[in-house]
């Protein structure tokens, strides 16, 4: 940062993900879906469109 370089970023995080962890893949969270049938390929869900928004502004 001191010599110029663009260093930004955010990190979404709170203490209630520790508890989504126990659930695993049985509750459904997050920016992405997860297409658990078809090799776990992941698409964006509105929210990670919202979220990317409302980092650029």
């Amino acid at each position: 940062v001191r010599q110029g370089v663009d260093v930004r970023g955010y990190f979404a995080w709170s203490l209630f993900d520790n508890f989504e962890w126990v659930d695993g893949y049985s509750v459904r969270f997050g920016l992405n879906y997860i297409n658990y049938k078809d090799g776990l390929k992941r698409y964006p869900k509105r929210s990670s469109q919202w979220f990317q928004k409302f980092l650029h502004h």
